[in-house]
């Protein structure tokens, strides 16, 4: 455990990525009527889910008008509002989670950018000590990372040879 960590109360504990994926898989169980859906499924669904508010209401009320609509749809009026209020709890869940989602995505950066600038300190730094003769133990690392850096290399030059034009074919 890291020395700032043992004061504090578990719940504000840093998290490990582990007990991320396992709370999250946990939390998927928990979601009434959680899937995937094919891409094709999602976008042919999106266009019957985002019917406007008021036509959505006005369906609602025609269910509650009459018993032979509810028969056929197979919801009451009241049903129909509970899950289109569902919906729209779910929806703020939703942002929750992808803000969630974006704050990782930018610390994985974060910490990613920290890594290469230290990186690319540690090569320039490792140029400079090989210049001496105590640091010669160095060597072999410099000639790596200069073999796999990919800031600062040239670009192969184009052949100086120019390409013949394709000459025309005879007739017969």
């Amino acid at each position: 455990m890291a020395p700032n960590t043992i004061d504090k109360p578990p719940e504000t504990q840093p998290i490990t990525p582990e007990e991320v994926v396992e709370t999250l898989r946990a939390l998927r169980q928990r979601i009434p009527e959680y899937l995937q859906l094919q891409p094709s499924d999602a976008k042919s669904a999106r266009a019957l889910a985002s019917l406007d508010g008021p036509f959505k209401q006005a369906a609602f009320n025609a269910v509650g008008a009459s018993e032979l609509i509810a028969k056929a749809v197979g919801l009451t009026a009241d049903e129909l509002r509970q899950i289109n209020e569902e919906a729209d709890h779910w929806s703020a869940a939703a942002d929750e989670l992808r803000a969630l989602l974006q704050g990782v995505i930018s610390a994985i950066l974060t910490r990613r950018h920290r890594v290469g600038v230290a990186s690319l300190q540690t090569y320039k730094i490792t140029g400079q000590l090989v210049r001496h003769e105590n640091h010669a133990d160095l060597l072999p690392h410099l000639h790596e990372m200069k073999r796999l850096n990919r800031f600062g290399r040239r670009r192969r030059k184009a052949s100086a040879e120019p390409v013949p034009a394709p000459q025309p074919q005879p007739t017969a």
